[in-house]
């Protein structure tokens, strides 16, 4: 299979980004000072003369350059990694830079969204052109200096070098490159000559984050900024109907109460304040509807997929013809419950809703989409919107929506004040944007020993598989081969979730396969590689994943895990799984202590191309495991009468510091371009830990959370 790279901006976006006006270079190489040979990375950042380089780049005297981080940091290390890909070409050494979050610049930049694993996909070739594009105009400008070829200077760490070992600093010659024209092609560095990527680089906010700098949407603060604590209605289908904000006016410090459709804000100077003016509202709450309970949604969901209305996502094939002329059909049912995102930082955004302007600061995965919504929320011309981005404590999909960020700027519109919108815990939980119920019926049948159909039907709550999931395996490994979804359509606001759909397929799927290798008595490993050879040469261009990729970081895990050779005592579970572009394999470590499982450790391999930051890499491979483990085992969510049973963790199951496993990671060994690493290690350690515990245990699970249904399965052969 081809890896395809398919960026939504093109070099050309980047390297137009400040054109002058009056003629000049379209970077604008003649505000780039000096960078010397002889500089030395400054001690004190703040006191640095940086001069404008480009959209992306600064440069001061001494050589110290600044590279602002376009998309959003939401914990994935993109801060770190996308400057560490202009830095690489631009040939400056990586101590010598200094990083900066970026606003949202829809004309300089393009696609500044967290989301789907992508930043890093989409910005490998274009970011590297911008670094690669300036370090050419400078070579140029030093090569005509000197008279000489510009083929015979090489660049290194900010100084250009000519073959009679002469040195000219990239300052010495901004004056003449910027009269310059811009390459139309330059030639991108060869991965065997990275020197920034492909090595370990720290966080580059770690210093900050550890000591307590601010940096996130919580610690932002104004003089004049009024906090905002919002009453919103206690359950999906409820309205306001009135509301008495008598005591809450009289509580010391409440600056005003502001009602806005079915919520009511009240404003203080500082956070308990605002909070405790909430609690002390007289509300009253009408619905023109019944209210929904997981017990309803459960029965809902069984009758969607025992009924007939389904939309057909993918059909190979004839799936009832195989069937019907099957020796034998194995179905099973998989269920899934709401779940919320829990960020360790609740939602919060900070507007200012002038007559002349909207100025947003907060942490949000979609800023230029949040800047369009409250244009049209508040009827403004969306060039009068300015988004500055913070660091999110977290975003796992919540952040994408920005229903927070309307709210801050709807306030401030009305209170004619600035305005920061701050959750509680409670609000974080019961009025979020959460993981949609989902179950999944998936049927195979088996003829002469051999899988000759395979179904998979869905019934989700409001969304179902987008396009492209029925494109994943096993698409193209079995003939007869068909995907049908259907949806119930509720109150409950639901989205994506960390891995959205395969966070739980990705369970359902790698269990029901090593299901049917028990069955058919075959080797799960050699069942699911015998699946992939069959896809080997397809010409399916629906197909998104790769065979051979698959299969790459299958046999890995198999070496590395010490797959069947264990010790006493420890069962294995495997699992592989494709998704955002990333080929993913693990095997988990279960021991019994007093008959309960327990996760020791897990192995994952993956294949996400070449590696830009390993150990920002790491971080993210072990983050999403632990992730995918505790929710399998732990987390659960419900409603009753439209209302979260939950609203804090004093009854909501996190997994827990002492539960969490040893995550050892291995990379396949690639030259292929990056693809994405946030999100794809999850999906499959829910399966790796169910099969674990079948084997442990002889216990076949079907329901998540695993620590409650466990109890309610009987062991099995």
């Amino acid at each position: 299979m081809k890896n395809i790279v398919s960026p939504s901006f093109s070099r050309r976006s980047f390297i137009r980004t400040s054109a002058l006006a009056g003629g000049g270079m379209l970077i604008g190489f003649n505000l780039f000072q000096a960078c010397k040979p002889e500089a030395a990375p400054p001690v004190d950042i703040a006191k640095l003369n940086f001069n404008d380089f480009n959209a992306f780049i600064k440069i001061a005297d001494n050589g110290m350059v600044t590279i602002f981080s376009p998309n959003p940091e939401i914990g994935q290390g993109v801060k770190t990694s996308m400057p560490m890909l202009i830095a690489e070409e631009l040939d400056i050494a990586w101590e010598n830079v200094h990083v900066v979050q970026g606003a949202l610049d829809t004309e300089n930049f393009t696609r500044q969204v967290a989301g789907g694993s992508q930043s890093i996909r989409h910005g490998w070739e274009p970011l590297r052109q911008t670094g690669a594009t300036a370090r050419q105009m400078l070579v140029n400008a030093a090569a005509a200096k000197w008279g000489v070829d510009a083929s015979e200077c090489t660049t290194s760490n900010g100084v250009i070098t000519n073959v009679k070992g002469e040195k000219l600093g990239y300052g010495d010659v901004v004056k003449e490159a910027a009269a310059l024209k811009v390459p139309e092609n330059v030639t991108l560095k060869d991965p065997k000559d990275f020197k920034i990527i492909g090595t370990d680089a720290s966080n580059v906010d770690i210093d900050k984050i550890i000591t307590g700098k601010p940096l996130f949407g919580l610690d932002y603060k104004e003089d004049a900024m009024l906090i905002a604590s919002v009453l919103r209605p206690p359950a999906f289908g409820k309205k306001l109907e009135s509301v008495d904000d008598t005591a809450a006016k009289a509580i010391t410090g409440v600056q005003d109460v502001i009602k806005f459709g079915d919520k009511v804000a009240v404003l203080a100077k500082d956070t308990w304040t605002a909070m405790k003016g909430k609690k002390a509202l007289n509300a009253s709450w009408t619905s023109d509807s019944k209210l929904e309970n997981t017990e309803e949604h459960d029965k809902i969901l069984t009758d969607l997929l025992n009924g007939k209305e389904f939309k057909t996502l993918r059909a190979d094939g004839d799936v009832k013809k195989a069937f019907s002329a099957a020796d034998q059909v194995i179905e099973r049912t998989y269920e899934s419950p709401f779940l919320p995102h829990n960020c360790l930082e609740p939602m919060n955004f900070f507007a200012d809703v002038t007559a002349e302007k909207v100025r947003l600061v907060g942490p949000i995965q979609t800023p230029a989409r949040t800047a369009s919504r409250v244009a049209e929320l508040l009827e403004r011309d969306l060039k009068d919107i300015s988004v500055e981005m913070t660091r999110m404590g977290g975003g796992f999909g919540r952040r994408l929506y920005g229903d927070f960020a309307l709210e801050a700027a709807e306030i401030s519109n009305l209170a004619k004040k600035p305005v920061k919108v701050v959750y509680s815990r409670e609000d974080d939980m019961s009025a979020g944007i959460y993981r949609p119920a989902i179950k999944y019926k998936i049927s195979a049948s088996i003829k002469d020993g051999q899988i000759t159909g395979y179904h998979l039907k869905e019934a989700s709550v409001n969304s179902n598989m987008y396009g492209l999931i029925p494109n994943f395996f096993p698409a193209g490994a079995i003939e007869n081969y068909q995907v049908d979804a259907a949806v119930f359509d509720s109150k409950i606001t639901t989205g994506a979730w960390r891995a959205p759909y395969t966070n739980f397929l990705s369970f359902a799927e790698q269990s029901f396969f090593d299901e049917l290798a028990e069955i058919l008595e075959i080797d799960r490993i050699k069942l699911r590689l015998d699946l992939l050879q069959k896809v080997k040469g397809t010409t399916d261009e629906r197909i998104q994943y790769s065979p051979e990729r698959l299969e790459g970081v299958i046999k890995m895990a198999v070496e590395k895990s010490g797959w069947g050779n264990a010790k006493e005592g420890v069962y294995q579970g495997f699992s592989a799984y494709y998704c955002h572009n990333t080929h993913v394999a693990e095997v988990a470590d279960v021991v019994l202590e007093n008959d309960i499982p327990v996760v020791k450790k897990v192995t994952c391999v993956v294949d996400c191309g070449i590696v830009v930051n390993p150990l920002g890499a790491k971080n993210q491979i072990e983050g999403g495991v632990i992730d995918g483990v505790g929710h399998a085992m732990y987390g659960d969510f419900s409603f009753k009468d439209g209302e979260p049973v939950d609203k804090n963790f004093n009854t909501y199951r996190l997994i827990r510091i002492n539960e969490t496993p040893v995550v050892e990671t291995h990379f396949i060994e690639s030259d292929v371009a990056p693809t994405g690493l946030g999100e794809p290690t999850l999906p499959p350690a829910g399966a790796a830990v169910a099969n674990a515990i079948k084997a442990a245990k002889g216990i076949r699970l079907y329901k998540q959370p695993f620590i409650k249904h466990m109890k309610a399965q009987a062991p099995i052969g």
